[in-house]
């Protein structure tokens, strides 16, 4: 039976096929159909296409997309899974609230709650300062240690959280500030750099000399009212302790004397402003925690002093 031959194209003896009807540089190409499975998956894929444009959210428009028969949507489906597990921490949550911090750890399951939400409420808020694992950098705490300016009881730790330091957005803001002994021509450049020899015979790391015992003295007139006459530091003015081997900004003598002539006062913000109190309290747990936490000490009242609680 002889082959019609189709106008334009020509036919190959050696695979018995068509060609197409075009040539490149002598070079032609079969006309060979598409395999069965690949055409009826393509049909499929199609009818796929069109069932789920019917279905789901496809087509953007000026202000949304179509919605679809099913009004399904990936934030709908987000804010139902965040409502489920809301509902399910719901009653850790409003036991955390009601509980006083201080009395947190009498609780144990409590306690690793708080810990845990804590946890993660310091990888989204915290870690940008202090560092994934807490340890801080220069003119960041450390918060692993158990260095404290204000206090590192949960509650000293809860309050410093909320109110921050030096943020002046909260009325109740942690705040200190050390003099510019050096900018402010309260001392010479001799006398800061015998300042800074004896700041470190107090840890250790200076020997004594004429220059450090000038130092002592301008020590006791000028620093030992927030530092201490021994350098331990004061939490009352948030002064830290020049007798360890601790530092926020560095410990070496040049450094020393720099923060003596112009200090540096690092802003930690108020996050009562912008997280709940439970997850302020969770934050507090979690830090405390970490290894340089301290026990509350409750301060009994003196029965024989008459206190006023009339608002």
């Amino acid at each position: 039976m002889a082959t019609e031959e189709p106008k334009g194209k020509n036919f190959d003896e050696a695979t018995g096929t068509w060609t197409v009807g075009h040539e490149w540089d002598g070079i032609e190409e079969l006309d060979t159909p598409m395999p069965r499975w690949w055409l009826w998956t393509l049909y499929l894929t199609i009818v796929w296409g069109i069932v789920y444009v019917i279905l789901y959210p496809a087509w953007p428009l000026v202000n949304q997309a179509t919605e679809g028969v099913l009004g399904w949507t990936s934030r709908g489906q987000l804010a139902e899974e965040m409502a489920q597990e809301s509902e399910r921490r719901a009653p850790v949550m409003a036991a955390l609230a009601q509980i006083p911090i201080e009395r947190l750890p009498d609780n144990s399951e409590l306690m690793r709650a708080a810990i845990t939400g804590g946890r993660a409420a310091f990888r989204v808020n915290c870690v940008q300062c202090h560092g994934a694992g807490a340890a801080g950098s220069e003119g960041y705490p450390n918060l692993n240690d158990d260095d404290w300016l204000w206090g590192g009881d949960l509650k000293a730790i809860e309050y410093t959280i909320t109110h921050g330091v030096r943020d002046r957005t909260s009325p109740e803001t942690r705040f200190s500030q050390m003099p510019a002994f050096g900018r402010d021509g309260l001392l010479t450049s001799e006398q800061i750099s015998d300042v800074a020899g004896y700041v470190l015979t107090l840890s250790g790391r200076g020997e004594a000399s004429a220059a450090t015992a000038r130092g002592a003295e301008l020590y006791a007139n000028n620093c030992a009212i927030c530092h201490g006459n021994d350098g331990t530091g004061s939490r009352e003015f948030g002064a830290p302790n020049l007798a360890d081997a601790i530092w926020l900004f560095g410990r070496d003598r040049e450094v020393i004397r720099q923060r003596i002539h112009d200090p540096m006062h690092g802003v930690m913000p108020a996050w009562g402003g912008r997280l709940d109190s439970v997850t302020i309290k969770m934050l507090a747990a979690y830090v405390h925690s970490l290894g340089g936490g301290e026990d509350f000490v409750e301060v009994a009242r003196d029965p024989a002093v008459e206190v006023d609680e009339q608002p």
